[in-house]
């Protein structure tokens, strides 16, 4: 073996071994704002430490409302300490025997830390007490600083108990897919100091949503993106991993592979659709991250993660309408007295259906957008975010077209025959299920307090009142569909 290939297997080697370094992301998630209580008895005193843990995109958008610089001086930071400290008094709350007991701040610091992509994340740690005089007592310790329904990590931890993170250093992996939710706790204190009657409050249950297992495997594109490496073979590798990372992620849970096979076999589409759709509901994805990379840049302050809950609400009532018309469709098709084709769904109605599919964003391809645009390499960014995005067009257009050739096949069995005509309106009505779900979803994200079974049921109703709406209102419509019947409609669609 030459020594220029000896070279080679060794520059591979260790290119792919960069790549598959541990990521630098944030465990939970890049949306996430993670704190911690943690409470003592000490001195006459009730001593609090609380401690936040800003992931990457909360951190960009606390820096980039204070100040366009990428970076902050230890004077900026000192500065936001400061400002951190003073905001979290009016929201740790301590009652002892029912009265509000004053907190006073006792000392603070905060520090960056590397995050994806090169962003940083913000640590923040400050201390605080409340005279309490020597008596027994029930005390109640309430961090209400940010909106409960923020993802990630809410803990309160009344010593001698403990908490296994090191204080929102080291999350366990066996505790991230359930992360605690914990708002307050309840105790109560005898006079010589003993704690006892812990009693620990969560708003949520106590353990937060879970979090997603793909997040290591899409955080590594954003390590790789930040790596200073512009060499032609490593361009090449985060190109593949890129593409790869994208064909993994239309595998998981979402992006509208459902609608996209309710749409397709409902509608008879050809091969040429399915991949029309899947480019739509790709091209949806990356637009998506695209604009809201470009909002969370230049408006900071206004965007959460509720921004999803918000989308998929939108999504939701989208698909649902799109359902409720298909349905209202195959009802009345065959009450009416015009000629129309059985299989004839709007060419348009299909598109925004799987489009709705994928329009909610990754979170990792958003944390690209945001280090291409802080670090001014939105070309090498743009370009990466087209590549996943061409990978997760790939196994969706896959999957379109084995669920059009697998339809093919049982059209030419005489026994799936009988079963042919009735696909539209199952469908449409698999459609229908989609949207509703979607909507409650939506809604229950949004902080509805409504039973998600209640919003469930009324949605089905609405869609239900449509469809079943009086034949009169719906003759007139078909009429008119079928004088500008599109050559696609003809097809399938």
């Amino acid at each position: 073996m030459s020594l220029n290939v000896c070279r080679r297997l060794v520059s591979c080697a260790a290119l792919v071994a960069a790549a598959c370094a541990p990521v630098a992301a944030h465990p939970l998630g890049n949306f996430t704002i993670n704190h911690l209580l943690e409470v003592r008895w000490q001195g006459h005193a009730l001593h609090i430490r609380y401690v936040i843990d800003r992931a990457e995109i909360p951190t960009f958008q606390i820096m980039r409302a204070a100040s366009n610089d990428a970076t902050w001086t230890r004077a900026q930071l000192r500065s936001w300490a400061d400002a951190q400290a003073i905001e979290a008094v009016p929201g740790l709350a301590v009652t002892v025997d029912g009265i509000h007991t004053t907190v006073e701040r006792a000392g603070d610091s905060a520090q960056l830390r590397p995050g994806a992509a090169g962003l940083p994340t913000l640590y923040f740690t400050g201390d605080y007490t409340a005279q309490i005089d020597a008596r027994s007592h029930r005390i109640t310790v309430e961090d209400s600083v940010f909106d409960p329904s923020r993802l990630g990590w809410k803990d309160v931890v009344i010593f001698p108990q403990r908490e296994p993170t090191h204080e929102l250093r080291a999350y366990p992996p066996a505790l991230i897919s359930s992360p605690r939710a914990v708002q307050s706790a309840s105790f109560d204190l005898s006079v010589q100091g003993h704690v006892s009657h812990v009693v620990l409050n969560a708003s949520q249950g106590e353990h937060a949503p879970p979090v997603t297992g793909s997040l290591a495997r899409s955080n590594a594109l954003t390590d790789m993106f930040a790596n200073p490496n512009r060499a032609p073979l490593f361009v090449l590798l985060t190109a593949l991993v890129a593409f790869g990372l994208g064909a993994l992620h239309a595998l998981e849970p979402g992006h509208g592979k459902a609608l996209l096979a309710f749409t397709l076999v409902g509608s008879r589409a050809t091969i040429k659709q399915a991949a029309l759709l899947a480019a739509s509901l790709t091209f949806t994805h990356t637009i998506g991250v695209l604009l809201l990379g470009v909002a969370l840049f230049f408006a900071a302050g206004f965007i959460t993660e509720s921004i999803y809950a918000w989308i998929a609400l939108l999504s939701g009532i989208a698909v649902a309408v799109i359902g409720a018309r298909n349905l209202a469709r195959c009802l009345h098709v065959g009450h009416s007295h015009h000629h129309h084709h059985p299989h004839s769904h709007d060419l348009r109605g299909a598109i925004v259906t799987a489009m709705s599919g994928g329009v909610a964003p990754c979170p990792a391809a958003i944390v690209v957008m945001l280090a291409a645009l802080r670090l001014h390499q939105i070309g090498y960014g743009i370009t990466l975010i087209v590549i996943f995005s061409l990978g997760l067009a790939s196994v969706l257009s896959a999957i379109g077209i084995a669920v059009v050739r697998g339809s093919a096949l049982l059209g030419r069995s005489g026994r799936f025959d009988r079963f042919a005509k009735y696909a539209p309106l199952v469908s449409a009505v698999l459609i229908c299920l989609v949207g509703i779900v979607m909507v409650a979803q939506g809604f229950a994200a949004e902080g509805v307090r409504a039973p998600v079974a209640l919003i469930a049921a009324i949605t089905a109703l609405a869609i239900a009142g449509y469809a079943l709406a009086p034949l009169h209102a719906h003759t007139h419509t078909h009429t008119h569909t079928h004088s500008h019947t599109h050559p696609y409609m003809e097809q399938g669609l």
